[in-house]
């Protein structure tokens, strides 16, 4: 394999977001065209017009830029195969398509939706799959002119020959079509607007694709754009079929599995790397156990021998792991300055870029507290919301199951009267008032221990007790006693 000759393609459809699929694709072959040093081609496919968007197109830009999936070729870097949007490429399509029409590969076609529905019926009752009865193949010069007058306007379809189409793919092997059972398909809308499978084969052969790298629900194409290729004299990319990625229900992936767009992981606060390494996992292997690598290292690790041939489950748990393993590696510094626009957006901070530098220093203070405790930048700020407010929310279930039992309030009201008094606020003597309670009051530190988190923090789990209560300082802990103390009086005053 000469390394100069690598050529793949990423064509994503602006109808609406970059979603983990679609990444998977982009990543396998940017990663196959950068280990083989190869050009990767971003092309947008934007010839569905009524769903196709500006919005869309910048947002998967976007999406890929996040990524750090750049691009060799494409939108704002132009090549010598450009244009990269389908619609500028209309005269191409209209070109090769008028020549399959002089060879006789194709033929123009009049048939109304109605024509065709009535033919798919009468296929339906005799039991058989749709396929186009090549009505117009033969149509004389009367015929067209007939039809033109009716206000009939013609698509042009592919005509299909009745043999074998087989192919190599690199992942599944040799595979087999019967061009008999295949039905002429339209390559040319009425409109001028090609379809998708004509549109592809144009575009892949005149960028000079050698590689086309796409999901396993795209092989019932296959054999119609191999028909393209060779009735117009092109030379036959090589295919690889990657299979799906299905939740872990084993259902199509989608939304209820968690998989959101890429961009909404970025909402999230998920870290781009975190993001390519786990979306790699889906569906290829290093070849051993280790999951955690730098891009660098899965560049020159990926090959298609590695891809599996079976379908990638997608689970949130492992992209949890993966996130918060990388942050757990990032050095306090860089987790303050990504987790300043979430600290913004849930008015913890009024501006991120004039900071003080006390304001900055508690932030980093906060981050060293809850250091791997955190899958990412959200749940961050679901967690943590104590460290930024006075007055705090006691989540329902933590009242209900922790502060709303009997014998809470004597506890609590305990370790207040003790914390008043303590002069050195450290975690040692904190501990040791905390354990001097207990074996007066009788009971076990745990005890004390979960109804003083809720008490300070509004939740059940949280960093260690002691550590906390020293960095909330000593108002702050005798308030918030204060407040779950008559939180719980008026809940007994309500029964």
């Amino acid at each position: 394999m000469e390394d100069k000759k690598i050529r793949v393609r990423f064509a994503p459809s602006p109808t609406g977001m970059l979603h983990i699929g679609g990444a998977r694709t982009a990543l396998f072959n940017w990663l196959y065209a950068r280990h083989y040093n190869g050009t990767f081609v971003l092309r947008i496919e934007d010839t569905d017009q009524v769903r196709s968007s500006e919005e869309a197109v910048n947002v998967i830009l976007e999406g890929m830029k996040w990524l750090g999936l750049d691009w060799d070729e494409g939108p704002g870097k132009e090549g010598e195969y450009g244009p990269y949007y389908q619609m500028q490429r209309l005269h191409l399509y209209q070109k090769y398509a008028g020549q399959l029409l002089k060879n006789k590969k194709a033929y123009y076609c009049y048939c109304t939706r109605e024509e065709l529905a009535e033919s798919r019926e009468k296929q339906s009752k005799e039991k058989k799959s749709f396929k186009y009865d090549r009505h117009c193949l033969n149509l004389s010069e009367e015929d067209k002119k007939r039809y033109e007058a009716e206000g009939r306007k013609p698509v042009i379809r592919l005509k299909i020959p009745a043999r074998e189409i087989v192919f190599n793919d690199l992942l599944r092997g040799e595979v087999t079509f019967d061009g008999g059972l295949l039905s002429d398909f339209v390559i040319m809308k009425s409109d001028g607007i090609p379809t998708y499978n004509y549109a592809v084969v144009i575009d892949d052969a005149l960028m000079k694709i050698t590689d086309v790298m796409r999901g396993d629900d795209h092989i019932s194409n296959t054999p119609k754009q191999i028909v393209i290729y060779e009735a117009l004299g092109f030379d036959v990319p090589k295919f690889a079929h990657i299979p799906m990625i299905m939740g872990e229900d084993h259902a199509k992936l989608s939304k209820r599995h968690g998989a959101a767009s890429v961009m909404e992981y970025r909402k999230m606060g998920y870290v781009p790397e975190a993001l390519i390494n786990y979306i790699a996992h889906l569906g290829w292997s290093p070849g051993s156990n280790r999951e955690i690598f730098s891009v660098e290292e899965i560049v020159k690790e990926f090959s298609l021998e590695n891809l599996s041939k079976h379908a990638a489950v997608f689970s949130m748990e492992k992209l949890n792991w993966f996130n918060s393993e990388y942050l757990k590696k990032m050095p306090i510094d860089s987790l303050t300055k990504m987790l300043l626009p979430f600290l913004k957006e849930a008015n913890y901070i009024e501006n991120e870029k004039s900071l003080s530098p006390a304001k900055n220093e508690y932030i980093k203070e906060v981050l060293k507290l809850m250091h791997g405790r955190f899958k990412n930048f959200s749940q961050f700020i679901e967690f943590t919301d104590y460290f930024f407010v006075d007055k705090i929310d006691i989540e329902p279930k933590a009242f209900q199951t922790v502060l709303n039992k009997d014998g809470v309030t004597e506890i609590l009201t305990a370790l207040k009267e003790k914390l008043l008094t303590v002069e050195r606020w450290d975690e040692s003597n904190l501990e040791t008032v905390v354990r001097s309670i207990a074996s007066s009051l009788q009971i076990k530190a745990g005890k004390i221990i979960h109804p003083t988190r809720v008490s300070l923090t509004g939740k059940k789990i949280g960093p260690g007790l002691f550590e906390l209560m020293v960095f909330l300082g000593k108002e702050k802990n005798i308030q918030r006693l204060e407040d779950a103390l008559e939180k719980i009086k008026e809940a007994k005053n309500r029964k």
